[in-house]
């Protein structure tokens, strides 16, 4: 089987061989060692969130949509860091191929000093307009003071989540997938244990509710940070920086993040502009619609997690062998995480096929709440094979640095086909929430389709860094 799915021959199709390609087992073995820490990381992330959502649950419909309307602000703000930290994976898996350990070396610290300077100017933006931010994104009378609270405790330890996604994502770049694995797991440990205690008060702490839960996140990222900045001093890591040896900026570094960060940060502009549009569209169906909402999109997030981390393999495989002068291997591996991709994706569309209406009991969530959910999860079962596929891709590209198409992407399909479709088949054709999603498979689709047809062009192969 393996011998089939994964021959090079096969995955390589019409392009030019360089040299000689490694055996299929190989190429599997290689794929699966690299993303599989990953993959678990993304998983057991989205489990946490939705375990996260079944505590909050427990307060009623109105913490759901609080907290849920708290997300899209959130990664507007984070936006910028998120799209820099791809440049980071990129630019040191193309230095690693390139056997330059110290150019490496100096792209992480170059991006924790830019990552710091970020930091500060979001978290007092964020924290100073918290309430208005989250009216403009929809919020409700029954849901602005659970939801403001909640914002602004997260967005105030936005440092210790924001400079550890910095340092894994350097990580990750070397292929050292376990580092940001294990930060994860056990951020997300104390995550749901302070949850226990601080969302209903257990053990003698306090009930603090919607608080409780924010607290709970910003000590599960400090754990996070703790291990992420431990895993960059060691100096027996092929990663290991000080900030206090040379340039405090340097010209030529920053040009190079910069470069691959600025068709980055404009896709996840539009991809922002497209989600808070698309939520807004949601958020005005009312407090239930809303709950209903997020719940589904916690089962997307399920989905998601798997192209993700397959997505994270492929920039530093795509990187490293690009940076090696094998665009023929990029390709192959490539190729591999896709086809990963897609069996899972068989796998997790049976899942929500037929139960999804048992992950809405799972919430506690109202009878009329169940059979909306259970139609959506099967719209939800389609929509996972473009998304887990089009995700996957796009990291193939982002690690060769070709960034700017997949912001052109980004802008034509979620930033315009998502809301504009969400809001003709919700409002225009009177779907509700179900059209909602009809809306976000039709953005799927579009992306799916337009950064397969670039990667097989063969065009990303091309682009230095």
């Amino acid at each position: 089987m393996i011998s089939k799915i994964f021959n090079p021959v096969s995955l390589l199709g019409k392009s030019s061989q360089i040299g000689d390609l490694p055996k299929a087992k190989e190429i599997f073995k290689t794929t699966v060692t690299v993303a599989w820490p990953a993959v678990l990381e993304s998983f057991l992330v989205s489990i946490v969130a939705m375990v996260d959502n079944i505590m909050v649950s427990s307060l009623g419909t109105y913490a759901i949509a609080a907290v849920g309307l708290t997300t899209q602000p959130k990664f507007i703000f984070f936006a910028i860091l998120i799209s820099m930290n791809v440049a980071v994976s990129a630019l040191v898996a193309r230095r690693r191929g390139e056997q330059d350990r110290k150019g490496a070396n100096d792209v992480v610290r170059q991006a924790v000093i830019i990552a710091l300077v970020i930091i500060a100017v979001i978290t007092f933006v964020s924290t100073t307009f918290a309430e208005p931010l989250l009216r403009f994104c929809g919020a409700q009378d029954d849901t602005i003071g659970p939801a403001s609270d909640y914002y602004r405790i997260i967005m105030g330890g936005c440092v210790f989540q924001l400079l550890s996604m910095t340092l894994n994502a350097a990580q990750r770049g070397v292929g050292k997938t376990k580092i940001a694995m294990t930060t994860n797991m056990i951020s997300n440990c104390v995550n749901v244990v302070f949850n226990y205690l601080l969302i209903g008060g257990n053990f003698g702490f306090p009930a603090l509710g919607v608080k409780g839960a924010a607290i709970a996140t910003v000590m599960g990222t400090f754990a996070a940070f703790c291990i992420s900045v431990a895993s960059i001093f060691r100096k027996d890591g092929y990663l290991h920086i000080s900030l206090m040896k040379g340039r405090l900026f340097d010209g030529k570094i920053i040009r190079s993040i910069v470069k691959v960060t600025s068709g980055t940060l404009a896709e996840q502009l539009c991809a922002r502009f497209g989600f808070l549009t698309f939520a807004m569209i949601v958020a005005n169906l009312g407090t239930e619609a809303y709950a209903t909402h997020q719940i589904a999109m916690n089962c997307m997030h399920i989905s998601f997690s798997f192209g993700d981390g397959f997505s994270v393999a492929a920039v530093a495989l795509v990187g490293m062998q690009l940076g090696a002068k094998r665009s023929d291997l990029a390709k192959i591996y490539g190729y591999a995480c896709k086809r990963l991709g897609r069996i899972f994706a068989v796998i997790l569309s049976g899942m929500f096929f037929f139960g999804g209406r048992y992950f809405y009991m799972l919430f506690n969530a109202e009878p009329s709440m169940i059979e909306t959910g259970s139609i959506i999860t099967k719209i939800l079962a389609v929509i996972l094979f473009f998304q887990i596929d089009q995700v996957i891709t796009s990291g193939c590209l982002k690690g060769a640095g070709d960034t700017k198409f997949v912001a052109k992407v980004a802008f034509v399909s979620i930033a315009i086909i998502r809301p504009l479709s969400a809001y003709s088949f919700c409002y225009i054709l009177g779907f509700g929430l179900v059209g909602a999603w009809i809306g976000t498979l039709c953005d799927q689709l579009c992306r799916n389709v337009l950064n397969d047809r670039r990667f097989k062009s063969g065009k990303w192969t091309e682009i230095k860094i």
